[in-house]
């Protein structure tokens, strides 16, 4: 039996639904999805499996104008997305404002076959709708094809899977196939936390903040996790830490329910505070929090 396998490269703006796209693609929470844009740092990897088929999806960090070195690696793995994909996904959103002159440009000239996907239609009617489609058809002049969608409600994510079957190369699965992903344990638990962090502080502090897990330790019946959470500045720490150390709380005890579902099994959490002063301008801390390719 012939089978297909190719890397989808899912790029674009922040908050135009590209985690929740990926997530519902897999069919499982991979990348971690909140209101706040920037919520995907790193690229994150999802595999789907068919008896004929192997997608493995990658979803990239939302495309901004970095402001410190943080977001320079965080766009690096965006240019690295449009040169190693089978295909790329490019999502958009029926209000999306997308003006990287850049992207659009190299976009233009890749013989990659591009899927524009246009999220939450469900918020306009169809003449927005047509007007969106027809102004990103003179802006992507290769588009192999538009798909419009809804996230939220579930709408025509099997449309966008047929479609990226039409241009997988063939070629034997490149991951086992009972494989979901290809990251580790610590790094979802990671994630995990650093969600938490995300939807329970407002402002520059989930900005502000990395997690890095020291010590991961599986038992018969309980895992054992120590979390370290860096900040920028002590004022930053204070603030996680919260009135008698109410908020941090708040987190852990969060984040320990999410993590005993995605391992199945009882977790003993602590997580610890501490505070690496500019570490989003610091390359050896890119380094020891794994920004480098």
């Amino acid at each position: 039996m012939t089978h297909f396998s190719g890397f989808v490269n899912i790029i674009g703006n922040p908050n135009v639904g590209k985690s929740t796209l990926m997530n519902l693609l897999v069919g499982e929470q991979l990348s971690i999805a909140t209101p706040k844009a920037q919520t995907t740092r790193r690229s994150i990897r999802g595999i789907v499996n068919g008896d004929d088929f192997q997608i493995v999806f990658t979803d990239t960090p939302g495309i901004l104008k970095p402001n410190y070195l943080l977001q320079e690696k965080m766009m690096k793995f965006v240019h690295t997305a449009l040169e190693d994909a089978d295909v790329i996904l490019f999502v958009t959103d029926v209000f999306d404002r997308f003006e990287n002159a850049e992207i659009l440009e190299k976009l233009n000239n890749i013989e990659t076959p591009i899927l524009l996907i246009i999220n939450k239609i469900d918020l306009v009617d169809q003449e927005k709708l047509e007007k969106v489609a027809m102004d990103w058809k003179t802006r992507l002049t290769k588009l192999s094809g538009l798909i419009p969608t809804s996230a939220l409600e579930k709408f025509n994510i099997d449309s966008i899977l047929l479609s990226i079957k039409k241009f997988l190369p063939e070629s034997p699965a490149y991951f086992p196939k009972d494989e979901l992903t290809d990251l580790s344990q610590r790094f979802f638990v990671s994630e995990i936390i650093r969600e938490k962090v995300f939807k329970n502080y407002q402002k520059e502090i989930p900005y502000s903040t990395e997690i890095i897990i020291e010590s991961f330790k599986e038992e018969e019946t309980i895992f054992k996790i120590r979390a370290i959470i860096y900040v920028e500045r002590e004022s930053q720490k204070a603030i996680l830490i919260g009135h008698k150390g109410n908020a941090i709380k708040n987190v852990g005890i969060q984040s320990r329910k999410d993590i005993e579902k995605f391992l199945g099994k009882q977790v003993f959490l602590e997580t610890f505070i501490k505070v690496k002063g500019d570490w989003r301008n610091n390359n050896q801390m890119m380094r020891e929090f794994g920004y480098e390719e």
